[in-house]
């Protein structure tokens, strides 16, 4: 080789190399997240979920990206959103909710599908087990309905002269008819009579208030749902103006001035839906993954709200309870 050949191979050598290493980098994955609820309602809870993702080693922008597909609270858009979550071969898929996560489960058998939902996820068709899914999907399953005998239990307890129960509840969520009649259930078995009244969009909430009163509501009942949960803050400011001592399914109502809550805080199952995905961008397989169930549910009473309501709290909730709001 002469040497102007050398100093030719030489330069397109310097060239070609920062070329082919740029080309070798490992490409980014990217993790597709399809919410029941809007972006602005979830803003604390997906802070939760980054910081599941975060404790893995995965931070956005370096080494992870996050496309979100909200369906604010309209479920019949969950199959569109996952099929382009799908198109755009994510590495995988959190749900949340029933609606969502039978979406993407119908979009996909091969991405793997991290779920939170309020239902038996086996009696749904979701997992085969709890400790072994055995496909592609796993995840966090609440209580749910399970927690309505003694989300009433309490409320008999506090409103003992309490005739009848106003149960919200969303009629577009699939498992709503399974909830009514759990709710039903607990209600005759703590001898209250019931009333269901539906709210499904932002605008139906007040009539559904409304409806509660023209029914002689004494207490209320709200079900576990994304899209009440999302819309927390407007229920618990209606059952202030109506004076109606209501029980709510997550920790966060209570805090935000309900009476009361039994349940499991949303923040630690969003955590977990965190945990799992960056698991699972790290080679774990969702089949070997057990689904996991809450380590704790929660009582949070709200004596400021109690005492607005003329409402006193009798020490058998008050030695239960897990944080009393002052």
């Amino acid at each position: 080789m002469d040497r102007r050949t050398f100093i030719n191979a030489a330069a397109c050598g310097v060239i070609t190399a920062p070329l082919i290493a740029h080309s070798q980098q490992p490409t980014i994955p990217t993790v597709g997240f399809l919410g029941s609820r809007s972006a602005k309602e979830a803003t604390e809870l997906i802070a939760a979920f980054r910081e599941g993702l975060s404790e893995n080693g995965f931070v956005e922008p370096r080494n992870v990206t996050i496309e979100f597909r909200w369906a604010e609270g309209h479920y019949d858009r969950h199959p569109m959103l996952c099929a382009d979550l799908v198109s755009r071969q994510v590495a995988v898929i959190v749900t949340v909710g029933v609606s969502g996560t039978l979406a993407a489960k119908s979009a996909t058998t091969t991405i793997p599908i991290v779920f939170l939902t309020g239902v038996d996820p086996i009696q749904y068709g979701l997992v085969k087990s709890l400790s072994r899914p055995g496909g592609n999907l796993t995840g966090v399953s609440n209580l749910g309905n399970a927690l309505a005998p003694k989300q009433l239990e309490f409320l008999h307890d506090l409103v003992p002269q309490a005739k009848r129960l106003a149960y919200l509840a969303n009629s577009t969520n699939i498992i709503t008819e399974a909830d009514v009649r759990a709710v039903k259930s607990a209600a005759s078995a703590t001898r209250l009579d019931s009333v269901v009244v539906n709210a499904s969009v932002e605008t139906s909430l007040d009539g559904a208030f409304a409806a509660m009163v023209n029914q002689n509501a004494d207490v209320l009942l709200v079900q576990s749902d994304p899209f009440l949960n999302g819309h927390s803050a407007q229920i618990v400011a209606l059952a202030a103006r109506y004076a109606i001592p209501a029980v709510y399914p997550t920790p966060e109502s209570a805090r935000a001035g309900g009476l009361m809550s039994y349940g499991t805080a949303l923040t630690d199952s969003y955590h977990r839906l965190g945990d799992y995905a960056g698991k699972i961008l790290k080679g774990a397989k969702p089949a070997d993954l057990p689904v996991q169930q809450p380590l704790r549910v929660e009582l949070i009473v709200n004596l400021k709200t109690a005492k607005a309501l003329g409402l006193t709290i009798p020490q058998s909730i008050l030695s239960r309870a897990d944080e009393v709001i002052q």
